[in-house]
């Protein structure tokens, strides 16, 4: 009985150990962008936090116009992306960012896709089956990831809206998670 007791316990802390973890990052979402509408700036523009919060945080998630955003600070330059994975819709904002050929990606902690934070490229290593040995090399999917400019202004981060003139892959969760959708991080 008593091993059963222990074993509950050790199940209860590694639990609550997985909670802490997962929940690491920080996310915000803007008071003005619970209801579905952003306070825009006169410029267009879409306030997102602090240059020093997000400077400290390395990261934040908002909403934009519903949209979840998330803006990265990395190697001193501010990245903004849709913050579902284009691939299976992946909680970007958990990821990690690896340098891959000189190129900031964040790499989905679903699948382990790799998307960079500058263009929104997926990439995968490949090979050349008619090379005589050969060798993975990193290579383009194309843009399959929406990304949002960001401006830094009198000490705030702020994003243009998006142009949905334009689709991408990651459009589709974009979509689906979109105002108050399943925002769970599980899969």
């Amino acid at each position: 009985m008593l091993d059963l007791v222990v074993l509950s316990l050790h199940f209860l802390l590694c639990f609550l150990i997985f909670l802490a973890i997962w929940r690491g990052h920080e996310d915000v979402d803007l008071p003005s962008s619970s209801t579905g509408t952003v306070e825009m700036e006169p410029d267009g523009l879409i306030l997102i936090g602090k240059e020093e919060d997000i400077k400290k945080s390395q990261r934040i998630t908002a909403k934009v116009n519903g949209r979840e955003v998330v803006v990265f600070y990395h190697e001193g330059k501010f990245h903004a992306l849709d913050s579902r994975c284009y691939h299976e819709g992946g909680p970007l904002c958990l990821g990690e960012i690896e340098d891959i050929n000189g190129q900031a990606c964040i790499v989905c902690p679903w699948h382990k896709y790799k998307i960079t934070l500058e263009t929104g490229e997926g990439l995968y290593e490949g090979i050349n089956p008619l090379e005589p040995s050969p060798t993975p090399q990193w290579q383009s999917k194309g843009v399959k990831q929406r990304i949002h400019k960001v401006t830094v202004g009198n000490g705030n981060v702020y994003v243009s809206p998006p142009d949905l003139s334009v689709s991408f892959d990651s459009d589709y969760f974009a979509d689906k998670y979109k105002n108050g959708g399943d925002l769970s991080m599980e899969k």
